[in-house]
């Protein structure tokens, strides 16, 4: 396992994950956006911890799947990303997906906000699914 990749959680159990081929992919996802890893923290949480640090940091009243924390320098990403597990379980049964893959999205999603890909303007959201789906098609590639 990665010395750079660091899995908690908080209040939760902890998600089953192959944290090895989990941190693999991660590793060739930011290759694949020229970027190394550097630390890079992942907490399990729950929705009530989600919106506690959604409006302690960043004056936000609302629940959410994923709060990334961004520390990159360069070419190196780095950061502290807050997962609520209850929001991805229910975010999977509106999408009608598999938990695990909504997880992974979710999961991939923090890692391409540190590479520098944005969600929030026009056209972004696009950008972002798109890049979510190539690096989740890396995940497959890995699986095979």
């Amino acid at each position: 396992m990665s010395n750079r990749i660091f899995w908690h959680s908080d209040g939760v159990e902890m998600p089953r994950l192959d944290f090895e081929k989990t941190e693999l992919w991660l590793q060739k996802v930011a290759q694949a956006h020229q970027r190394i890893v550097g630390p890079l923290n992942y907490i399990f949480c729950n929705d009530e911890k989600i919106i506690d640090v959604n409006r302690q940091y960043l004056n936000h009243d609302y629940y959410t799947d994923i709060i990334t924390f961004d520390y990159s320098r360069s070419k190196m990403v780095s950061g502290d990303m807050y997962i609520s597990l209850d929001t991805v379980e229910s975010n999977a049964a509106g999408l009608g997906v598999e938990y695990q893959t909504e997880l992974n999205r979710v999961i991939v999603h923090g890692l391409l906000h540190l590479c520098g890909i944005d969600d929030k303007g026009v056209g972004e959201r696009e950008i972002m699914e798109a890049n979510e789906n190539a690096a989740l098609d890396i995940l497959k590639d890995l699986t095979r």
